[in-house]
């Protein structure tokens, strides 16, 4: 098939399959961790291909302490503890290529993108 065609076909699904989370996740802090990522044109998987992937796995350490005299008159005595978490975050991307095979010995590809460094950092709803 050619490329020109294949990308309308490749906004399908991508499927995340998790690889074996087993012993690595043991490991003290946060690091990079390998997962299976295949990914179909379609539910029927006309076109489809695999790529081990990295994420970012682990713990990074978070506190909470009663909080500041001025923090409390601030919230009317209502903000009692202070907290500072971390979380496990993507601190840089790569973009990699994944091969698609195709109905018919057709071939194509398809860029992704896959951990490529972790790091502790504030927590933020809009990454998880």
């Amino acid at each position: 098939m050619p490329m020109a065609s294949l990308p309308a076909l490749l906004f399908g699904l991508v499927l995340v399959v998790p690889g074996g989370l087993g012993q690595d996740t043991a490991i003290p802090g946060c690091h990079l961790h390998p997962f299976n990522v295949t990914v179909r044109s379609d539910r029927q998987g006309t076109c489809q291909g695999s790529y081990a992937a990295q994420a970012c796995v682990g713990h990074c350490e978070s506190s909470a302490f009663p909080s500041r005299h001025s923090v409390l008159v601030a919230s009317g005595y209502q903000h009692n503890i202070t907290s500072i978490s971390q979380c496990c975050t993507i601190s840089g991307l790569e973009k990699v290529k994944v091969w698609l095979r195709c109905a018919g010995n057709r071939q194509g590809e398809l860029e992704i993108f896959t951990a490529r460094a972790c790091q502790c950092d504030m927590c933020r709803l809009s990454r998880y």
